[in-house]
């Protein structure tokens, strides 16, 4: 061992935890160490979850941002319910002026209804005035293409 290059030991060096206050000895090239926490106070030694030490809002950020997230997912799960949601409006789904007209007049507002009227049979949409093959063939296919699951009896064609 080469004389001079080593560092000064303390057998008894004093450590104070800043948190709690608990203070013991130990050997160290330190006379004095001081600790933010120590196995007195940490919850994971102590066995208190509920107190959680905070050293410069650590804590808060990470709820912050699991709030943050938790928000953003049930936003995008009830945008995704309302887009197939029966209570849709006809008008939301950008049809021409005469066929949206035609099924207003009829009494049907929503795509809900618009289902039922179907699962009675494409006659049945057919024969609403203004309501022709096209605009059940286009409204059919932007029904699909949102989503929505059309009844079987609509689905086998009408000769």
């Amino acid at each position: 061992m080469k004389q001079g290059i080593h560092p000064k030991y303390y057998p008894d060096a004093k450590v104070t935890c800043a948190s709690c206050g608990t203070t013991w000895t130990t050997g160290s090239t330190k006379p004095e160490i001081r600790v933010e926490i120590c196995s007195n106070c940490h919850p994971f030694f102590s066995g208190e979850q509920a107190r959680i030490v905070d050293i410069e809002g650590q804590v808060d950020r990470f709820y912050k941002k699991l709030q943050v997230r938790q928000s953003y997912v049930e936003e995008k799960k009830n945008r995704a319910e309302s887009k197939i949601s029966p209570k849709r409006p006809i008008a939301e789904l950008e049809m021409a002026a005469r066929p949206a007209a035609a099924l207003e007049k009829a009494g049907i507002k929503d795509v809900g209804q618009f289902l039922a009227k179907l699962s009675e049979g494409e006659e049945a949409v057919l024969a609403i005035e203004g309501f022709g093959r096209k605009s059940l063939i286009d409204m059919k296919k932007k029904l699909r293409a949102l989503g929505y699951t059309l009844p079987e009896i609509a689905e086998t064609p009408v000769v």
